[in-house]
């Protein structure tokens, strides 16, 4: 089963000490990047809370954003006041001798260090599970909306494999031709260039056979069947996941690759380029694949 790693979630909820909400929202990444936004009088929990998120997300660019409305945050805010006339009139000094203007000086010093203290006791144990709570239910949110979302991505890759083994067997519809046309070729080549009197058939046969195993592309066709039908099993598999499936997907690529090259004929190489489209989309798609 496959999960996107975009992905959106959220809940809030209420209780006599405040309203309490929650909002996670995820992009795609190579690695975990995890940014988590909490209150101060939360900051404790920080640590926890990251490992929680960092075991449940995996994948991806993440952002938690945990707010709580007139709850701890609220009351344990406490302001110095002492510190903040000190820096006040320091920098109010300072700006008149630089001649510069003083109108958002205060809400300057208000983010200065130790200027607002938060009391870290006021967060009590119930109003820690209300938060807690929420948290779980954004991120029951925020699978969801994963899963939903890896299962249209599934339908879409799904289907441009089974293209790519359509393409295939339009290729071996066209496989019986290459000889005749090319023996035809050859034939015409050599009577031009020693006449047709002294062509030695024997060299001819032999050169036919060189050329022929040369642009045999059986075993391409079935190691691509091959890694075709197992992209389609990693993807309906329990450990489903974006890498994986790349790697499968680069095996694909490279038996495509090799089958333009023995083709020999230009029927076979637009159904390869064909073949290359659809991979390319598929490439694109496991860019947002968890």
């Amino acid at each position: 089963m496959l999960k996107s790693m975009t992905g959106y979630g959220s809940a809030s909820q209420d209780d006599s000490n405040g309203k309490y909400t929650v909002e996670i929202k995820s992009l795609n990444s190579k690695f975990l990047e995890l940014n988590l936004k909490l209150p101060k009088s939360y900051s404790d929990k920080e640590f926890f809370l990251r490992t929680e998120s960092a075991k449940l997300v995996e994948r991806g660019k993440v952002i938690i954003s945990v707010a709580v409305e007139n709850g701890a945050e609220t009351k344990g805010a406490q302001i110095n006041h002492g510190l903040l006339k000190a820096y006040y009139q320091e920098l109010k000094e300072t700006a008149a001798s630089l001649g510069e203007e003083t109108t958002n000086l205060l809400s300057t010093i208000l983010t200065l260090p130790e200027v607002v203290k938060f009391d870290e006791s006021a967060v009590s144990e119930e109003e820690w599970k209300m938060v807690w709570s929420t948290f779980q239910l954004a991120m029951n949110d925020f699978q969801k909306f994963r899963a939903d979302e890896g299962a249209v991505l599934e339908l879409d890759l799904i289907q441009r494999i089974e293209n790519i083994l359509h393409l295939m067997s339009e290729v071996e519809k066209h496989e019986p031709k290459r000889v005749p046309v090319f023996k035809e070729r050859l034939q015409t080549l050599l009577t031009d260039v020693v006449g047709k009197d002294n062509v030695d058939q024997n060299r001819l046969e032999q050169e036919l056979i060189y050329y022929i195993d040369k642009f045999d592309i059986t075993e391409e066709k079935v190691r691509l069947k091959s890694h075709c039908d197992y992209f389609i099993k990693a993807i309906k598999g329990a450990d489903a996941n974006g890498k994986k499936l790349g790697f499968i997907s680069q095996e694909i690529g490279r038996e495509i690759n090799t089958m333009g090259s023995k083709a020999n004929d230009a029927s076979i190489q637009r159904l390869v380029v064909g073949m290359k489209e659809e991979l390319e989309k598929i490439k694109e798609q496991l860019l947002n694949v968890l």
